[in-house]
């Protein structure tokens, strides 16, 4: 007999603060936390993030930040605040619990200096310098901080990295593998180099004039392009039978997971990959198309992405897709990579949970390829949402799509 699995804690480090209830009150109100790139003597072009207000002091000591990077002092800080959230004691026997984080950049800042001494310094590297840029460091440190001795795992996976590990996590609880699980993902490479490769991609949305804040515009036919940014999203998930004989609150539940590849374009995304996952991931929850009522899209702004990720929308759900409101919270809080798929499916959960549907902002003019029903400007009532789908489309073209149901 397989699992229902809940979504009990939600822990975020974003660039709209760190506040759960003040996040989503943001993002309802059309509120960005983009800002200008603030760099100097980078060699970059004028680029806007989404960076993260984040002082590790409140978490860690100045010995134990010794070999600890950005990304993993992050995802220690999120999947703490997803515990204190959940108000979960975590059972005697920490074989049961797992952690499953996505990060596809690994420890960036650490790298990078690495780089700098040996290249330009000529000065030692540091021996912390290969542990703190592991991908998977962001796992091991949860699973100290906690004494978690269940699985430890790191899906590096592009944009869809934390998508993935929050639906690897559900199927391990469903099918009795563990009891809880922390998952989701983090991602810190706001750093020169990095933002530099990106802007020869051309794929970097351009800075705004006097609105940075509106730089990312999905689905406007002005869009340019993608705003990166970084943080940090982690929920908590536990067998919904033990939620509910604790007496926990639940955000929602996860029932749905798929992860397909489009096999096509190692960056062109592609509908007939899209709507398969899709399709497979509504399967996997017993849901048919009508039963969803909101997608957190990908929505990256840029040209190609937005108008195939709506019309595997239109696919799926029809001309217009009647009944299914989408929106792009990319516009407020950027593309956190690896961390993306953390961050919006906790969106999605308190979208179900509140019964709230946040809005794509600062799109003006809606491109006529994307037609899809558009939540624009600012978050609308939902009074009858009790499902939901949130899609992260990743290079290499993985996909991967998450079903989430309100509980009653």
């Amino acid at each position: 007999m397989t699992q229902a699995v809940a979504i009990t804690g939600i822990g975020l480090i974003s660039p709209l603060g760190n506040q759960l209830d003040l996040v989503f009150d943001k993002l309802m109100s059309g509120t960005s936390g983009i800002r200008r790139w603030e760099a100097e003597q980078t060699g970059c072009k004028p680029a806007v993030v989404g960076a993260v207000d984040f002082d590790p002091a409140n978490w860690f000591t100045r010995l134990q930040l010794s070999g600890v990077d950005r990304v993993s002092q992050m995802a220690v800080a999120a999947a703490t605040q997803a515990l204190d959230d959940a108000a979960l004691q975590l059972p005697e026997d920490k074989e049961q619990v797992g952690v499953y984080v996505g990060c596809a950049m690994g420890g960036s800042t650490a790298l990078d200096k690495g780089f700098q001494n040996f290249y330009q310094s000529h000065t030692r590297v540091s021996p912390l310098s290969v542990i703190a840029s592991m991908a998977n460091a962001p796992a091991g440190h949860i699973s100290m901080r906690f004494g978690i001795t269940g699985p430890a795992v790191n899906y590096s996976v592009a944009c869809a990295s934390s998508a993935i590990a929050l639906g690897e996590a559900m199927r391990a609880i469903r099918h009795g593998e563990i009891r809880q699980a922390i998952a989701g993902g983090a991602e810190a490479m706001l750093l020169p180099g990095i933002i530099n490769g990106w802007q020869s991609m051309q794929v970097l949305a351009n800075p705004d004039g006097e609105h940075p804040e509106q730089a990312c515009r999905p689905y406007d036919k002005t869009r340019s392009g993608l705003v990166l940014a970084e943080g940090a999203a982690f929920l908590v998930l536990e067998r919904l039978d033990d939620a509910l004989a604790r007496g926990a609150r639940i955000y929602a539940t996860l029932d749905g997971y798929a992860c397909r590849s489009d096999a096509t374009h190692i960056t062109k995304p592609d509908v007939a990959g899209q709507v398969r996952t899709m399709r497979a991931a509504l399967a996997d929850a017993g849901l048919a198309p009508e039963a969803i009522g909101y997608c957190n899209s990908h929505g990256t702004a840029t040209q190609v992405g937005d108008v195939v990720e709506c019309e595997a929308l239109q696919s799926i759900w029809g001309e217009n897709t009647p009944g299914l409101r989408v929106s792009a919270t990319k516009s407020m809080h950027g593309h956190l990579l690896g961390a993306t798929g953390g961050l919006e499916t906790a969106i999605t959960a308190l979208a179900l949970y509140h019964r709230q549907i946040p809005p794509t902002a600062h799109c003006q003019q809606l491109d006529e390829n994307c037609r899809v029903q558009h939540v624009l400007g600012q978050g609308v009532a939902a009074p009858e949402l009790a499902a939901a789908i949130s899609n992260s489309f990743a290079f290499g073209g993985s996909n991967a799509s998450l079903v989430l149901r309100r509980h009653q």
